[in-house]
């Protein structure tokens, strides 16, 4: 599965905040619970695994 391979790369960037996918939406969305702004951070890794991302808001 794909969140497999990109679990321990938000982990590393990620390692003290809350954060999920959402296999259900047909977005499948990505959620962050984390007080500073690394959206840029994390789309960045996403687009490198070619995945599509955008920050919602």
């Amino acid at each position: 599965m794909q969140v497999k391979k990109l679990k321990p790369h938000i982990g590393k960037i990620l390692p003290n905040e809350k954060w999920n996918f959402d296999l259900e939406d047909i977005d499948k969305i990505l959620r962050i619970d984390c007080d500073e702004n690394i959206a840029v951070v994390i789309i960045d890794l996403l687009n490198l695994h070619t995945f599509d991302c955008e920050e919602l808001e």
